[in-house]
């Protein structure tokens, strides 16, 4: 892409060389404008948010947030190079779908063909489809669930979860005593739950089995799932039949 506005670029990594080693790269390159470096997953939801930068290095493995939970979290999708030690899997998928990243360590060369890419591939208004589906592709259960709150992020333990209810296009998570709503479908995250923790038990709930207290029958075919909080949710018959099996 060529154009007389330079490309803003934030840098996101845990490491401080890998932060230096990508602006010194950068340094060579006239038309791209370092704005910002991160060092953690919270703070890059922050810059992302604040800056819209037009590229984002991205580490993949960092503590608090990984980089594919900032990407959830955030919504972004295009202009994002990722950078990454060991991710083999991660790395195949983006070979798959043509997506940038840097495998560690990487070098000038590297850096470079990677930046004429993103500079390819670059639409402002843009997404990329293959980013959606990677972010949604997980090779093991949820360990935390994600919710932003216009500034905050919250990080929920995925033990502390009692239930999940659709409402519309969100859901309520239901943990700690408190709820918290987050914009995703009720299938979505049922896909993405440990089978065998946690169990649908009617189109519109999901519970975690560690804390169902008693199933309860408040009329003739009617059933609900008495939980430790005292919430009571409805079990639909599917629901009771496989709530029978697992308890």
């Amino acid at each position: 892409m060529t154009s007389s506005t330079p490309l803003r670029a934030l840098i996101v990594d845990d490491e401080d060389l890998a932060r230096h080693l990508i602006s010194e790269y950068l340094g060579g390159h006239a038309d791209i404008e370092v704005i910002g470096e991160c060092d953690n997953g919270l703070d890059a939801v922050r810059q992302i948010g604040a800056l819209a930068p037009d590229l984002v290095f991205l580490d993949i493995q960092m503590p608090r947030l990984t980089g594919l939970e900032v990407l959830e979290l955030t919504g972004r999708r295009a202009g994002v190079i990722f950078t990454t030690a060991y991710d083999e899997h991660a790395i195949k998928a983006f070979e798959l779908h043509a997506v940038d990243y840097l495998l560690k360590p990487f070098s000038k060369a590297r850096f470079d063909d990677a930046l004429a890419r993103a500079r390819t591939l670059h639409v402002p208004a843009g997404g990329a489809p293959a980013l959606d589906a990677l972010v949604a592709r997980r090779t093991a259960p949820l360990e935390r669930i994600l919710i932003r709150d216009r500034e905050q992020v919250h990080v929920i333990a995925i033990d502390q979860v009692e239930c999940i209810e659709a409402q519309g296009d969100y859901l309520a998570i239901h943990a700690g005593g408190k709820c918290h709503l987050k914009p995703q479908r009720i299938s979505e995250i049922e896909e993405q739950l440990d089978a065998t923790r946690f169990l649908r038990v009617h189109r519109s709930f999901i519970i975690s089995l560690a804390y169902l207290q008693a199933i309860e029958r408040p009329g003739p075919d009617r059933h609900a799932a008495r939980l430790r909080s005292g919430k009571r949710v409805p079990i639909s018959r599917s629901g009771y039949e496989k709530l029978r099996e697992l308890v």
